[in-house]
């Protein structure tokens, strides 16, 4: 059986109890890489690999509901760059982390397969419950965030996030979004916005919830009203948010882009303050030792000529070619928040730049269940946008993977799991028109060649 009996009874309206009536399938259609291909990649350079050779898509077999956790029936997923890793096995093959889990406990032993269901985002309809489950019903509509949570760490009751297993749903564990179905705990969902498609509303949770925690939760950046806020790769698909969030709160962006396309993207958002990277030049590392402390200070000049003072917070993501800069051009007293390190890990910076001017590098990971809410919140009252630039469908998963790996995308890319068609699941028509279709398919519209 598939999930064609859910999709048409979604489509159609059909009510909570009809829709709980339709049996669950043994089987569903997954995006998912295999534990016998994880040494494929063997001496091939990261930039080599390919996810379309390693992403499949086909029929994994359905496990069983936990009391705490529902079945999901996805309508539509994106892509992360969790998902490029899990393809291209990197740092580490994701299996490691799925035997992991699967030492845990009964149920965590459902994870420990030989292949790996993947996808962190999901726009969905509930199709089940577990006993344990008290806030949701089957039939309601959500969107996930994936933050697995160790609810019996202590430390989870503080921060979520400080959990000494907390996980990332679909790249830490099995039975991820870009499927037909999938299984979360009842502590990952969040009301769909109502004014947004499937695509729209599937895309947002994890970026743009990673963006609150680093500048507005209460445990990074703590970014205040007239905060000058530099975003480094700021059309991408949490910088794209980060900007958002400095503008919604009262700050003053400054966002750096890679070309004269993108800086067109960004000052439509409404960022006025833009650096074009590859226009300007910049080449902080004069040799792979070597790290330019004149191009810096080039950079920091550049910045007080637009905005006429030093950046209270850099939003960091780049890792080892930017966080030299990164830490030379923020505010005495100001703050670096980091959460990634795209081009490295391994990070250098002078020192005195930090400690003679009180500056502080704070990290961020994802974001709790509170701050997810939150965000989703900003996203449904239209004040947050979402950033998906293109709409994939499942099979064309590996395709969409490929393009996020080569960095060939603005914001984010959709993917139709369930849904048959791009533009469905609005539920707020007159909320839409109010809040403007342009702003909500902004990214879409500069993927088209529409902006002028």
């Amino acid at each position: 059986m598939s999930m064609q009996p859910f999709l048409d009874a979604i489509l159609s309206g059909a009510s909570g109890e009809d829709i709980a009536a339709i049996p669950i399938p043994e089987s569903y259609r997954a995006a998912h890489v295999l534990r016998s291909e994880q040494e494929m990649w063997a001496g091939v350079e990261s930039e080599d690999k390919d996810p379309r050779k390693s992403l499949h898509v086909g029929e994994v077999p359905t496990p069983e509901i936990a009391p705490d956790e529902v079945y999901i029936a996805v309508m539509a997923s994106s892509i992360n760059f969790n998902t490029v890793w899990t393809s291209i096995f990197e740092p580490l093959p994701t299996f490691l982390f799925l035997d992991r889990l699967g030492k845990e406990s009964v149920w965590a032993k459902r994870h420990a397969q030989d292949f790996h269901a993947v996808g962190s985002d999901a726009a969905a309809v509930i199709i089940r419950v577990g006993s344990a489950v008290r806030n949701w019903k089957v039939g309601d509509r959500v969107t996930v965030h994936c933050n697995y949570v160790d609810d019996q760490d202590p430390s989870s009751h503080d921060d979520s996030m400080l959990g000494a297993n907390q996980r990332i749903w679909g790249f830490e564990s099995n039975y991820g979004g870009l499927a037909d179905l999938a299984v979360v705990k009842a502590n990952q969902l969040m009301p769909m916005p109502t004014h947004l498609t499937w695509e729209e509303a599937a895309v947002n949770a994890l970026c743009a919830s990673t963006s609150y925690r680093m500048l507005v939760g209460r445990h990074a950046a703590q970014m205040k009203q007239g905060d000058n806020v530099f975003v480094w790769g700021a059309t991408g698909g949490i910088g794209a948010y980060a900007v958002q969030l400095v503008l919604n709160g009262g700050g003053t962006p400054v966002g750096v882009v890679s070309s004269e396309n993108r800086v067109k993207l960004l000052q439509a958002m409404g960022c006025e303050n833009v650096i074009d990277r590859r226009a300007e030049g910049y080449q902080f590392w004069a040799d792979e030792h070597t790290q330019d402390e004149g191009e810096w200070r080039r950079l920091g000049k550049k910045v007080r000529s637009l905005i006429g003072d030093d950046p209270d917070i850099v939003f960091e993501h780049p890792g080892r070619s930017t966080m030299g800069a990164s830490v030379f051009i923020a505010k005495r007293g100001g703050t670096v928040v980091t959460c990634a390190a795209t081009s490295g890990y391994m990070l250098e910076f002078d020192n005195r730049h930090l400690w003679m001017k009180l500056k502080r590098i704070v990290s961020s990971h994802f974001a709790n269940y509170q701050e997810a809410w939150n965000m989703n919140r900003l996203i449904d009252q239209g004040r947050i946008h979402p950033v998906m630039s293109a709409v994939y469908s499942l099979d064309q998963v590996g395709e969409a993977a490929n393009v996020v790996h080569k960095n060939q995308a603005e914001g984010k890319l959709g993917v139709l799991c369930l849904a048959p068609e791009a533009g469905l699941g609005i539920q707020d028509p007159e909320k839409r028109e109010r809040i403007g279709e342009d702003r909500i398919t902004l990214f879409q519209r500069h993927a088209r060649g529409e902006l002028a």
